[in-house]
């Protein structure tokens, strides 16, 4: 059975899934299709923690799931915008599971992701996806990875 491990940007994709679609992403919808007919080796969410209770809810569904939930402190600068980046986090993990699976899976839109996936992709025999919104997803993203699969109607709620 094909081993995958995965890896969302829960930032990223909550952002691009709604300014692309008004909508919210469809965590079980997607885990439903990503791992059909596979083993699931570690999936981990990276999100932000306002420490809300609307926020901790979703955190809950997505365990439920069968997410790991990796959170950061939510930080707010001076001068209002605000931190929460997980590139680092994302990538380390990432090169972790990369010899221990056939399939990374990335949900995001990031272009700062392209580098990563070659390198992974050009250092292991493994497969790269990449789950974004078509139009929000960096091009440079989309070549690096081995499959780009668009987040459609059918991954919405």
């Amino acid at each position: 059975m094909e081993r995958v491990a995965i890896f969302v940007d829960v930032q990223n994709i909550y952002y691009t899934v709604k300014q692309g679609y008004q909508k919210h992403f469809n965590y079980q919808a997607f885990w439903n299709q990503a791992t059909q007919n596979r083993k699931v080796v570690a999936a981990f969410a990276y999100a932000i923690d306002k420490n809300d209770s609307k926020q901790q809810s979703f955190q809950q569904i997505l365990r439920s799931i069968g997410f790991v939930v990796k959170l950061k402190p939510y930080i707010q600068r001076s001068d209002g915008s605000a931190k929460g980046d997980w590139d680092v986090g994302i990538t380390l993990d990432v090169i972790e599971y990369a010899p221990k699976v056939d399939t990374i899976i990335l949900l995001s839109g990031d272009g700062d992701f392209d580098m990563l996936l070659d390198k992974v992709g050009s250092s292991y025999t493994i497969t790269t996806e990449v789950y974004g919104v078509p139009l929000l997803t960096a091009p440079s993203l989309i070549n690096a990875a081995s499959r780009f699969i668009a987040i459609d109607h059918k991954l919405l709620l």
